[in-house]
């Protein structure tokens, strides 16, 4: 059935400017993560993609070796941009990022300027693309220069591969270097994607800050924890669920441990007063800082993309919920 996207699509969504550039991006952005690759259901992938867009998300963020197998995501965005969206390339935001294995030998992963245009180059070909809009770096190489990595993204913005360069989980004083250095270059640093959920907190030690100083967008990857704070593990562990599958051992070390659970349960009891889910409070908590631009979503089904769409509603917290949500946190 050929698609045609809401009429309505932009009426609701909130936009967010990304640092001091002129793009703004929606406040909830889709992974493509899990749920897209070769193993899931091409039309499952499909539908949440189309109802992403009905909502106003126009940002799709992908990587290289996303999948299972990896490739295997930006291969299935491909078709589906292929089939239904290509008429709306120009409405759209989608991003891609290299800096894990890729393929074998010295040249497959990290953040050689070999690796990162090579990449980019599979990437486009995979998605059928021109361009990306944003390109990360996807991880620091401690063995790379700086000024390697980094001129390698310059080169792929002025050779028109990618319209904005980013980077991914750099420390703050490596995200400041970072700067500097595309700064000089002429092709300023546009975001900076880390982890961030109530249980990984890394990025309030200092780099908020950077990025703020420094103009910098920030986009939060993992906002629900990989599904722990939902309602998901609230009463057992469901056994289609990725902890079932997995050993209850998540990408990131997260696990469902009873302490979690025992405070996802009273948090969960805080977002019910406030008339959200526990997902939809985790969202608008990563996005009560101003320097957040977007919150990063996975989902399996179209009812999670609508649920984190829904949490926009209420994004204000009270001085008295914030303090109840660090106690929490703080047990």
């Amino acid at each position: 059935m050929h698609y045609l996207p809401a009429n309505t699509r932009y009426d609701n969504m909130t936009y967010r400017r990304c640092g001091r550039s002129g793009l703004q991006l929606p406040a909830v952005t889709l992974g493509l993560w899990y749920n897209f690759g070769g193993v899931d259901s091409l039309e499952n992938g499909r539908s949440m993609i189309h109802r992403a867009f009905d909502l106003g998300i126009t940002h799709f963020d992908l990587a290289n070796n996303y999948g299972p197998p990896p490739g295997s995501a930006e291969e299935n965005f491909g078709r589906i941009l292929a089939k239904d969206l290509k008429r709306y390339r120009d409405e759209l935001i989608i991003s891609s990022k290299a800096g894990y294995r890729m393929w074998p030998g010295p040249y497959g992963e990290w953040g050689s300027r070999k690796y990162l245009v090579a990449s980019l180059d599979q990437s486009l070909k995979r998605m059928g693309l021109e361009y990306v809009d944003i390109f990360y770096s996807h991880r620091p190489d401690p063995n790379t220069p700086l000024e390697e990595t980094l001129g390698a993204l310059d080169f792929i913005v002025r050779s028109g591969r990618a319209l904005y360069a980013g980077i991914s989980t750099y420390s703050p004083e490596q995200t400041r270097q970072a700067a500097a250095i595309l700064r000089d270059l002429g092709t300023p640093c546009l975001i900076h994607q880390p982890r961030y959920n109530m249980f990984d907190r890394w990025i309030e030690d200092g780099l908020l800050d950077v990025l703020d100083e420094e103009g910098i967008g920030c986009i939060g990857f993992s906002p629900l924890c990989q599904g722990i704070l939902t309602d998901k593990y609230l009463n057992a562990v469901p056994e289609d669920s990725r902890a079932a599958k997995i050993d209850g051992a998540f990408h990131w070390g997260d696990s469902v441990s009873a302490d979690r659970i025992a405070k996802v349960r009273q948090l969960n009891q805080l977002a019910q007063a406030r008339g959200q889910t526990m997902a939809q409070m985790a969202i608008a908590w990563v996005l009560r800082h101003d320097t957040m631009t977007s919150a990063l979503i996975g989902a399996s089904k179209v009812s999670q993309v609508e649920e984190a769409v829904a949490a926009l509603d209420n994004l204000a917290f009270s001085d008295e919920e914030l303090a109840t949500i660090e106690a929490i946190l703080a047990e």
